[in-house]
């Protein structure tokens, strides 16, 4: 129980907020009709009776907010490759035939894709030609633009609960981030409460397998491996049973760097397939193919190779750090129009994260 003030403080308590009163009123002056105007009524809400966000929710909403800004810092080189040929153009008020063609050839050159830049000019021409227009607002209309063309292929990757487990299947050439982009996805699964388990297929590097384990035990799951040289589809085969047997929600299987032009690293890739259907007819499930940012317009080659010799369902691209040429990312989305499923900016295992178009396109053309 609260004590009852004594007379001299309860005065004092009185006095304090009438001066406090009369410093305003005296600040504010004179109403209209020579009353005092009343003191707004404040709009903070005591603590007991503020409504306070779920912690979970500010911890969401901190975590996405972080994200943001590591996107926008792995696009920075891609970003700065774009604006500043953009804001280079706009020494003229009005926009005219020659901006616009200049502005086509340096998205062309920003790796966009002769496509995507003709439409998205040909889009700006239609509704800004002969008015005045800023480089950000250039910008702004392509960011709405490009967003339009990312949205439909901006879909997670779903793991489908009856399967068990749900295999995917990840493959790209050498070096495009195969085996960092599994441990990081096997992180995103374990978060979400899933049970998962690796499979080193790329039995030809040494180096591959153990850096596998270092991330299998950073994310806390197990790896399934064999000696260096063994049969990649045959430690596929071992490691589906094994999942299967102890109920394993997500198998995420691992294969060796080939180039998309080498026939006989690509028919090894479509025995993997074949075995491990024997298990499960529908296997894998997911097959993603990771490309590597820095590849460019090269990717594109990859891709066209890769789906014919495997079950290319989605894309994983990388290293856009380390890259001016994320814009690729948006060619390949409006020629082959395959699921986008996670982008990479980083090498930490938190670094790759669901793609979100509009985001992305915001991130691309230097917009907040």
């Amino acid at each position: 129980m609260s004590e009852t003030p004594k007379p001299e403080e309860g005065k004092a308590e009185k006095e304090a907020p009438k001066k406090g009163w009369l410093s305003r009123w005296r600040s504010k002056g004179d109403s209209a009709n020579g009353t005092p105007e009343p003191e707004p009524a404040s709009e903070t809400l005591k603590p007991d009776e503020e409504e306070a966000k779920p912690e979970a929710e500010v911890e969401k909403e901190a975590e996405k907010t972080g994200w943001l800004s590591r996107l926008r810092a792995g696009l920075s080189k891609s970003t700065k490759r774009v604006t500043e040929s953009i804001s280079g153009l706009f020494t003229k008020k009005k926009l005219d035939q020659q901006t616009l063609d200049e502005l086509e050839d340096a998205l062309i050159q920003a790796d966009l894709g002769v496509s995507v830049a003709a439409r998205l000019v040909q889009k700006l021409g239609k509704e800004r030609f002969g008015k005045e227009v800023t480089d950000e607002e250039v910008r702004a209309a392509f960011a709405d633009d490009i967003a339009e063309i990312l949205q439909p292929v901006a879909t997670s990757l779903t793991i489908d609960p009856a399967k068990k487990p749900h295999v995917v299947l990840v493959i790209g050439v050498n070096g495009s981030g195969k085996t960092t982009t599994i441990a990081k996805l096997a992180n995103l699964y374990k978060r979400e409460g899933r049970k998962v388990m690796l499979a080193a297929g790329d039995t030809f590097r040494a180096a591959a397998v153990e850096q596998l384990k270092v991330w299998g035990d950073r994310a806390g799951v197990p790896v399934v491996a064999k000696d260096t040289g063994a049969d990649a589809a045959g430690l596929a085969y071992e490691a589906l049973e094994r999942a299967k047997a102890e109920g394993y929600d997500v198998l995420l299987i691992d294969t060796a760097g080939r180039l998309h032009n080498k026939a006989n690293l690509m028919d090894e890739l479509a025995k993997i397939v074949r075995v491990i259907r024997k298990l499960d007819p529908a296997a894998p499930h997911s097959c993603l193919l990771v490309l590597d940012a820095t590849t460019g317009q090269n990717a594109h080659a990859q891709v066209e190779t890769f789906k014919t010799m495997s079950p290319v369902d989605a894309l994983v691209l990388t290293k856009l750090d380390g890259s001016a040429k994320g814009g690729v990312l948006v060619a390949l989305a409006e020629k082959f129009k395959l699921p986008v499923v996670a982008i990479g900016v980083g090498e930490g295992i938190d670094d790759l994260r669901p793609f979100e178009a509009r985001a992305f396109a915001r991130g691309l053309m230097g917009l907040a």
